[in-house]
């Protein structure tokens, strides 16, 4: 009987997830003693009844590389530690389900499971993990986020994507005179406003690492509009937030979803600006989940490539509980326990930080 390994997307989709997917199974076809399934939508796939489960071999993986998203589906909500059931009263409630699916792992003949996602999902990772499970992580996430790795793939695509509406942005914002704000992802981490500020030769930048004082922002401004002539471009993490005030979130009803929906920081920038007196018209662009879709670029499905091929060796080398990650160009395992340990916030020491302020970028401080 051939070895089995099950391979599970979670959390929010991001180009370059395919091309692992793919990796995965090119690598392990070059074993005879193996075979590659996949569960739907995370681990939800295994804990459905009926299980939901994919084959995965060279014929359907065939020219994934190319494609945004994933073709084993992926969420943000639920797991098997907090499975939504519906009690008799018809209330929805959250159950802890690893055990459940950890049997039918077994029931499965899975010998080992690899964990495609972020944060989220790698801490699910550390948990069953810890249970028993021959598990083994890939960093993913837009946001850079994910400690222990250089790099997570999909954050260079999302860059790009992000540098393109900048460059955008400025040729309208010039013609019209006017403010443009450009609000971006990045819940506690700017890394994408950042990246996508210095590449776009935004004015001013305001990420959560960095609480903005308004006035600063206002300074910057005044220095390029003058007599109602003149433009601003300003590239705002959704999860920025001014010296005296909070990150703005909407209330989140998705039940078993347990993140703060962000957004609105930069209809928030606009109306301080006006209250501190700027008459010049501001427009605002969410940006919002274009940042997620379409083709990874060319660096993405290297990275991704890489990084599934890895995964697997991995798996034959049974290490286990650990997440193949980027360091200083060279591919290596690194404990999930690290990887979540310590978030990747933006080192506001960094030479990049310093390139941005060098060449006049304002982060509001």
């Amino acid at each position: 009987m051939k070895k089995r390994c099950l391979v599970a997307t979670g959390g929010g989709d991001c180009p370059g997830l395919n091309a692992v997917i793919r990796a995965i199974v090119k690598r392990a076809s070059k074993e005879q003693d193996w075979e590659i399934i996949g569960s739907r939508d995370a681990f939800d796939g295994i804990l459905r009844d009926p299980m939901e489960i994919v084959e995965l071999d060279n014929s359907t993986v065939a020219g994934i590389h190319v494609r945004g998203g994933t073709i084993l589906g992926t969420t943000n909500k639920g797991g098997p530690f907090a499975w939504a059931v519906k009690d008799n009263d018809g209330n929805w409630k959250e159950e802890d389900h690893s055990a459940e699916m950890l049997r039918k792992l077994e029931f499965l003949n899975v010998n080992a499971v690899i964990s495609i996602g972020g944060d989220g999902s790698q801490r699910i990772s550390q948990q069953l993990f810890e249970m028993g499970c021959n598990i083994i992580g890939v960093p993913k996430t837009i946001d850079n986020d994910l400690g222990a790795t250089d790099i997570t793939f999909g954050f260079p695509t999302a860059v790009e994507i992000a540098t393109d509406a900048v460059d955008k942005l400025v040729t309208t914002a010039e013609s019209h005179n006017r403010i443009l704000i450009l609000e971006v992802m990045g819940r506690e981490a700017g890394w994408i406003a950042l990246h996508a500020a210095v590449a776009g030769g935004a004015e001013v930048c305001l990420i959560p690492e960095i609480p903005y004082n308004i006035n600063k922002v206002i300074e910057r401004i005044n220095k390029r509009i003058h007599h109602s002539r003149g433009f601003v471009n300003i590239v705002i993490s959704e999860g920025a937030r001014s010296i005296n005030g909070n990150q703005q979130y909407q209330e989140n009803d998705e039940f078993g979803n347990h993140n703060l929906r962000l957004g609105g920081a930069g209809n928030r920038l606009m109306h301080e600006l006006k209250k501190g007196g700027v008459t010049t018209d501001i427009r605002v662009t969410l940006l919002g989940h274009l940042q997620r879709g379409g083709k990874p670029i060319a660096y993405d499905r290297i990275l991704a490539t890489q990084f599934g091929v890895k995964a697997f060796e991995m798996v034959l080398d049974k290490e286990f509980g650990k997440m193949a990650a980027l360091r200083d160009g060279k591919l290596v395992a690194v404990p999930i326990s690290e990887a979540i340990e310590k978030y990747n916030y933006v080192d506001l020491n960094s030479d990049l930080v310093q390139t941005a302020r060098d060449i006049d970028i304002s982060f509001g401080d």
